[in-house]
């Protein structure tokens, strides 16, 4: 056991000390101070009573580092009068002479309480960066949401407001991202695309002798009803129980899947249930 600590300090103070043409250290009996650096952010000094020796990951998630208000995007975290802020969005108004502002809305990491600030675009803030891992989604259940990392097996249950809007494409196996600060779930993101299938379409006002040469335009839109209960604007040439590309972003329509892969996946069904439907295929 002696000398596992041994071997644990030796790898802390490796990793305190590693030269870097960014970070400086000065230490001293109980206190040290780590002065970080970046090209684009300003310079800040972090003094800690060390837990960045017996912690050497402390320093890198609980740093903080300047960067202008400006440089802030939703997801990010900072740090203002002592806690902790997730940004849900920002805006960027243009006063003329004045400069800019940025009017952010911040979330209560702690309490989940929401608040509007003002910054000015050159204006110091403190960014906390945060950890990202990777889950699989394992399935939905009244306002939560149950996770899988299948690497370390652990599973994780987070709140669906975590995720937003975007809590409304959650579904079995998507793999998805949850940002962590301090091993507290922050956000969760999911991929920008996803497959749905349209459950139901909206008949285009068109009379029959139009609607076959209105169909192969794709500028033109209806409204379609997606599995997961959504409202989005698709062609008028997709049809009920097809799938269909949507972005997670927006929810607009990006492109449907190949007809080659719905006719296979259909045959696959059909022989399943019956072995001669090769022949009549």
């Amino acid at each position: 056991m002696r000398a596992l600590l041994q071997l644990s300090k030796r790898l802390s103070r490796a990793l305190v000390f590693s030269s870097s043409p960014y970070s400086s250290l000065t230490s001293s009996r109980t206190f040290s101070t780590l002065t970080l650096f970046s090209p684009d952010c300003h310079g800040v000094a972090i003094t800690t009573n060390g837990n960045v020796y017996a912690r050497p990951w402390f320093a890198i998630q609980h740093r903080g580092v300047k960067v202008n208000a400006i440089h802030l995007r939703p997801g990010n975290v900072i740090e203002k009068s002592g806690r902790i802020f997730e940004v849900v969005d920002a805006e960027h108004k243009q006063r003329g002479r004045g400069g800019a502002i940025l009017t952010l809305e911040l979330r209560d990491v702690d309490s989940g309480n929401k608040q509007t600030l003002r910054f000015g675009a050159e204006e110091a803030v403190e960014r906390v960066f945060v950890e990202e891992r990777s889950f699989t989604c394992l399935y939905t259940e009244h306002e939560s949401v149950y996770l899988i990392d299948l690497e370390k097996f652990e599973q994780l249950e987070v709140p669906l407001i975590l995720f937003g809007q975007a809590a409304a494409y959650l579904k079995e196996e998507m793999k998805v991202k949850m940002q962590l600060f301090d091993g507290r779930p922050l956000s969760g993101s999911i991929p920008k695309q996803v497959t749905c299938v349209i459950k139901e379409t909206q008949d285009h006002a068109a009379t029959p002798r139009f609607a076959t040469q209105l169909a192969r335009y794709s500028f033109v839109y209806k409204k379609a009803v997606l599995d997961n209960g959504l409202i989005i604007q698709v062609p008028t040439y997709i049809e009920t129980g097809e799938a269909v590309v949507v972005n997670t972003e927006d929810g607009s329509f990006v492109t449907r899947l190949h007809r080659l892969v719905l006719v296979e996946q259909r045959l696959l069904v059909t022989c399943s249930n019956d072995p001669n439907a090769i022949a009549r295929w």
